[in-house]
């Protein structure tokens, strides 16, 4: 069981809440035995994460401020790597360079994974850090998914912490062009052979007719 998450997340003042609020002894049963040690990811975890193709990222500015970015790419852009690490090659954008500032500033990182048609949701604590193409270009080309056309400037690492699932509550289902198009495929499928099948009896009464 994942225990680090909220043993790391949560602080007193969070505690003396839930005390008052009635919910202190779930969650205190759910970090017992915490130790500090990074939560491992298991193969659900990865499979949940290959299976992406956006995420959100969130990192503090020098001011102390939360920033939250969203990052799409081709399923598996976030790569799980070896043992319990993820990266992602970064593209050239905007050239802000907010979450890249924030990362050399503070480590930590938090990752919010959804998938909407089947209402789950991942969190994940990282310390993060960024690796430039001058520093290991055979890393950011290994990130960089293939025939993806953007132009890969670095990589960022996430070194995860913990990580935590949600419950599905007050997720609305959301799809995406390829998700609608694998759901109406039958319906595709059963329209064509209809349409053939029209076309041959017209074909037939036509012959009749001669």
């Amino acid at each position: 069981m994942a225990r680090n998450y909220i043993h790391t997340l949560f602080t007193d003042a969070m505690r003396d809440a839930q005390e008052q609020d009635g919910s202190r002894g779930a969650y205190a049963r759910m970090e017992d035995g915490a130790d500090g040690q990074p939560d491992v990811l298991t193969q659900k975890e990865r499979s949940f994460i290959a299976a992406r193709d956006s995420f959100y990222i969130a990192t503090i500015t020098g001011h102390g401020w939360p920033y939250v970015q969203h990052r799409g790419g081709p399923q598996g852009f976030l790569a799980v790597l070896e043992g319990n690490r993820l990266g992602m090659a970064d593209y050239r954008g905007n050239r802000q360079h907010v979450s890249t500032a924030n990362i050399a500033a503070s480590s930590r990182a938090s990752l919010f994974l959804m998938d909407y048609p089947n209402r789950r949701r991942l969190k994940i604590l990282a310390n993060a850090s960024v690796v430039t193409a001058e520093e290991d270009s055979a890393l950011v080309s290994r990130l960089m998914p293939s025939g993806y056309k953007a132009l890969p400037e670095r990589a960022y690492i996430f070194d995860v912490v913990g990580f935590d699932w949600n419950c599905p509550a007050h997720i609305t289902p959301r799809f995406t062009q390829d998700e609608i198009a694998q759901l109406l495929q039958p319906l595709v499928d059963e329209r064509d052979r209809l349409r053939a099948e029209v076309a041959a009896l017209k074909q037939q009464v036509g012959r009749g007719r001669g």
